[in-house]
């Protein structure tokens, strides 16, 4: 549902949501009391979220709002709205304000992908898919690559284990000890390997993310901000 929650109330005003607008910080205002917010801060400044002081950089109207534009005072605030994201919706570039912003972001573009009476348009789609193939293809890549180095580091392991069958029966106490050794050693390679496996995985799915949050944060700023 692209609206606000139901029985919720505008933390501003405190009585229901009039054209509804949702902060990148994920809260929902009504747009004429955040535009107020704003015309009360400091010059060409963004303002900050009355519940949780984030930065605004960016306000989405819903489309029960946008709907409505054909009205006076409802075009007048959507108009004020768009001049608000084209003054500061390019100002999420740090990478920990990009962070913040991923939640709202991931949410809205899967509701706008699992919404058939929502579309987003084809280039975005076409590179968000390109996007996750791409991020797929290296994970699994990388998956290989371990797994190659594991078998190569097992086959080399079990190869240097090979003695003659008489020096066996005559070293049955030393080759346990130094088995049990090489085992440890084993299973501790494995682990580092396991551990450094998973950061990777989970840094190529994070930068995958992020790339796809920035197409989507694109596409909303040009949607909203009347570019």
């Amino acid at each position: 549902m692209d609206g606000p929650p139901a029985n919720d109330v505008c933390s501003i005003c405190h009585a229901s949501f009039h054209l509804p607008c949702q902060a990148n910080c994920s809260h929902w205002f009504c747009g004429s009391c955040i535009l107020q917010v704003w015309d009360h801060g400091a010059a060409l400044r963004p303002c900050s979220c009355p519940l949780c002081r984030r930065e605004i950089t960016l306000l989405v109207p819903s489309e029960a709002s946008s709907r409505r534009r054909h009205m006076a005072d409802v075009a007048d605030i959507l108009q004020r709205i768009q001049t608000y994201n084209r003054l500061y919706g390019e100002r999420s570039n740090g990478l920990f304000q990009r962070m913040q912003d991923l939640p709202f972001l991931l949410k809205r573009l899967l509701r706008d992908i699992l919404d058939p009476q929502r579309s987003l348009p084809l280039v975005i789609r076409a590179r968000v898919y390109l996007a996750v193939k791409l991020s797929s293809f290296v994970f699994n890549y990388d998956s290989f690559r371990r797994q190659f180095v594991l078998d190569s580091y097992a086959s080399q392991l079990t190869s240097s284990l090979k003695v003659p069958f008489c020096l066996i029966c005559s070293c049955v106490t030393a080759c346990c000890l130094c088995l049990f050794s090489l085992t440890v050693a084993t299973f501790a390679f494995t682990g580092v390997l396991g551990i450094i496996g998973l950061l990777d995985d989970l840094i190529i799915v994070f930068i995958c993310c992020l790339y796809v949050a920035a197409l989507y944060r694109a596409s909303l700023l040009s949607r909203h901000g009347g570019s």
